[in-house]
């Protein structure tokens, strides 16, 4: 049974950092194409961030500059290091696989 856990949520002001973790089990994230997606209050979901299973990277145009997507095969994890948030970054985060598997989110919140 595949299990993506999200951490590393929470309150934050603007400009600061978060650096949002998430736990794989069941599959290789290595071997999978893995994605960032957020929902913000009122809105649809929106792709932020993947990395392929070669490591390649790419981003939404909105956070392109201050979010790094990363992957840590030893551990079965994918990272995503925000910097420099704004408000507009307030949204739940989730984890994805490119399986089609999805994780419960983590909400990140930018505010003052």
């Amino acid at each position: 049974q595949v299990q993506l856990v999200e951490s590393g949520g929470g309150l934050v002001q603007p400009g600061g950092s978060l650096r949002l973790s998430c736990a794989a089990s069941g599959i290789t994230v290595r071997f999978r194409a893995m994605d960032w997606y957020r929902q913000a209050p009122g809105k649809g979901r929106e792709l932020v961030a993947v990395i392929t299973s070669g490591g390649s990277t790419n981003y939404a145009d909105s956070v392109k500059g201050r979010f790094t997507i990363s992957r840590d095969n030893a551990q079965n994890t994918v990272s995503l290091q925000m910097n420099s948030l704004k408000p507009e970054d307030t949204a739940v985060y989730y984890c994805h696989s490119s399986s089609g598997d999805w994780g419960k989110g983590t909400l990140v919140t930018v505010s003052s």
